[in-house]
């Protein structure tokens, strides 16, 4: 019996981890709701200019098409700018993006988002 008593918190303790584990490798998904295709994405923390890896190599045709879903990599949950480009050279940053887990995708971005963008 003392000995089964010691494998228990043993048993939690692994069962925690993996859940854990699971939370933190959580895909984080970005939604284009836009009629643009998408070239490159960039996101920063809200205020600076540090920029991300381009995400769109993430993808196996390196673009985002409409109603398209883009895995993101080294992307954590917080509020962020957007850099985007478009295939037609137009770019245009969203500012204050909030990246939450818990759903199919992290963020979208729709036509009505796409204010401050210039060629």
């Amino acid at each position: 019996m003392k000995a089964m008593m010691n494998k228990v918190p043993l048993a939690v303790v692994a069962l925690i981890a993996m859940c854990a584990t699971s939370v933190s490798a959580e895909r984080l998904r970005f939604w284009n709701l836009t009629s643009v295709t998408i070239s490159q994405l960039y996101l920063a923390l809200c205020g600076t200019n540090n920029w991300s890896p381009d995400q769109c190599r993430n993808d196996p045709d390196g673009v985002v098409e409409l109603d398209e879903r883009l895995t993101l990599a080294g992307i954590e949950p917080g509020r962020y700018d957007v850099k985007l480009v478009d295939k037609t050279g137009w770019t245009c940053v969203v500012s204050n993006i909030e990246v939450k887990t818990g759903g199919p995708y992290v963020f979208s971005i729709e036509e009505c988002d796409l204010k401050a963008c210039v060629r």
